[in-house]
């Protein structure tokens, strides 16, 4: 006969993994039935089973109310199933009808795992930690493998007061299942008792019965209060290649077993203090119903953190767009997609990251959306890109093609003029035409038009002379998209007045120069900047024209001004006033 033991038996039904401290209030005991096939077996012409079923029901109507009793039955399922073994009652008071009921339904048919068993009947009275006693009643000796005396022997050293009391029932002839039985009994401090008849059995389960209601209780042993671990719970939602935090709609509960430790009304990233041991969170999306059980093990950590993972399918998105179109202008894109909040049409070089742009547009603003394409001829990509997830759901290739003839300028104007510029080009909103340096950077200029004004713009000239681009800048990423050279040519200017004049009165000035909008003569210090007066007056009023003289005496400075985007002394003579 193999040797089973205590651990490999212990595997038939996991206990709770949290135990109650409490200790019964009341005695507790287990009833191990033999529901297997020899119970057929007959006795004075009655079968045994028939025998077994009327002294439990007188038993049961004289045991005291307050005995909490229950009842395990083995091999009554199935034929040749060591594993046939179920406690139909669980231990309480007051239980008596349903146990007589079960009894009454027990069909012997399989084969006698009695050891197992008692095991499982221990369990259930979580003997480990309260005490227990078992109650068995077999009519053979064991057929499935197990060790009675040394399972008896485990039992009683890891019980806190485990018993077991054994009725043999018609095993006159069987020494050895007798022997077996006799074991069990005497490692565990119990009685065993042997009964060939109806009358037998029903003395010896009385007696049995009377001795466990009459088993003294001992004092419960003191709690021993485990270390405390603090765990923290979070989830988050993976979304093709991102994930996100899920900061709120998700509940969290924690298990031991089938006993709940943290449950749903915790916040929405919840800790529980928890004793070294196994769990199971389980958690609930609200707005799918989705829920996740991930098992974890609290070890000797002082904080630990467990986190699940809730995955969402990217959403499909399809683009319908030209394959391609010239550098800077407005193209239509049709989309399918979830056209989530902040989802957008973007253009981007081939290997830019999910994020990158050169421009965009909403979904929200159309289906089909206009997008500008970039300013720079090329390979660009069309994307339409989930904010949610900054994932990319949908790309098409888009070829950029140069602009023909993109500005048309004059080749040279004067200084502080304003000229009239052609351009071709998307013209966006923000997009600008300037005047600048030929080494300047994109957002540097001297004077500048949005081509939302009108195709041509007007656009004023510097007031130096010297070699300047026209330039069509685009707003939305400030690249130069077209550029054409213009040389500004300096004009002639003087000036024609008296040398002195009366404080406060006016004076006839005769004057040349260019003459623009804006140009103006002045009168202010001589170390003065140009755009400092103290008197002035406009060229448009034409040559001559008279100017006011300061009100206080002293040598002062008569000026032609040019306007524009720098203003410039073109001409000046000494003025004094007296």
């Amino acid at each position: 006969m193999h040797r089973l033991l205590l651990s490999t038996a212990l595997t038939l039904s996991p206990l709770p993994l949290l135990a109650q401290s409490e200790p019964p209030a009341a005695p507790a005991a287990i009833l191990v039935l033999d529901g297997s096939g020899s119970m057929w077996g007959q006795i004075d012409g009655i079968n045994k089973i028939v025998i077994a079923r009327e002294v439990v029901a007188d038993l049961l109507a004289d045991l005291p109310a307050e005995l909490q009793l229950g009842l395990t039955v083995y091999g009554h399922r199935r034929r040749g199933d060591c594993s046939d073994i179920e406690t139909l009652i669980a231990p309480a008071a007051g239980n008596r009808a349903a146990i007589r009921a079960a009894v009454e339904a027990i069909n012997p048919r399989g084969r006698t795992p009695m050891t197992r068993a008692v095991v499982e009947a221990a369990r259930a009275l979580r003997y480990t930690e309260e005490p227990a006693t078992v109650i068995l009643v077999s009519d053979g000796i064991e057929t499935c493998e197990a060790d009675p005396c040394a399972i008896a022997a485990e039992l009683e050293a890891a019980g806190v007061a485990f018993t077991a009391h054994v009725v043999g029932f018609d095993v006159a002839a069987e020494p050895e299942a007798r022997a077996q039985m006799q074991c069990i009994a005497d490692t565990t401090g119990g009685r065993f008792l042997t009964a060939d008849n109806a009358e037998e059995l029903a003395a010896a389960l009385t007696e049995v019965a009377a001795t466990v209601a009459q088993a003294p209780q001992p004092e419960p042993a003191a709690p021993i209060t485990p270390a405390l671990r603090d765990v923290g719970f979070s989830a988050v939602l993976r979304m093709g290649d991102t994930e996100r935090a899920l900061d709120s709609g998700v509940v969290f509960e924690v298990f031991a077993g089938e006993h709940i430790v943290m449950d749903a009304t915790q916040t929405a990233a919840p800790v529980a203090q928890l004793p070294e041991g196994d769990y199971v969170l389980r958690a609930l999306r609200l707005d799918t119903e989705e829920a996740i059980a991930q098992p974890f093990h609290v070890t000797g950590a002082q904080t630990q953190s467990v986190q699940v993972v809730f995955t969402d399918p990217l959403p499909p998105a399809t683009l319908t767009a030209p394959a391609s179109g010239p550098a800077g202008d407005m193209v239509s894109v049709a989309w399918d997609g979830p056209s989530g909040e902040g989802d957008y049409i973007s253009v981007v070089a081939p290997d830019a990251g999910p994020l990158d742009h050169l421009t965009y547009a909403w979904t929200a603003d159309g289906n089909p959306v206009g997008l500008r394409l970039p300013a720079q001829p090329g390979d660009y990509v069309i994307r339409y890109v989930l904010a949610s997830a900054s994932q990319v759901l949908a790309e098409v290739p888009v070829t950029v093609t140069a602009q023909q003839q993109a500005l048309t300028a004059p080749a040279s104007a004067p200084i502080g003029a304003t000229v009239m510029v052609e351009w071709q080009g998307g013209g966006h909103d923000d997009d600008y035409l300037d005047v600048a340096l030929p080494d300047a950077g994109p957002g540097e200029y001297l004077s500048y038009s949005y081509v939302r004004d009108g195709n041509p713009v007007g656009l004023r000239l510097p007031t130096f002379p010297g070699r300047y681009l026209v330039r069509y800048i685009t707003g939305q990423d400030t690249s130069v998209f077209a550029s054409q050279a213009i040389e500004v040519t300096d004009v002639p200017a003087s000036l024609s007045a008296a040398a002195s004049g009366a404080a406060g009165s006016t004076m006839k000035v005769t004057w040349q120069g260019p003459a623009n909008p804006g140009d103006y003569l002045t009168i202010t210090g001589a170390g003065d900047d140009p755009i400092g007066y103290v008197t002035y007056a406009y060229v448009d009023a034409g040559s001559p024209l008279d100017i006011l003289l300061p009100d206080a005496p002293g040598t002062y400075e008569l000026r032609y001004i040019a306007d524009g985007p720098e203003a410039r002394i073109l001409a000046s003579q000494p003025l004094q006033v007296n």
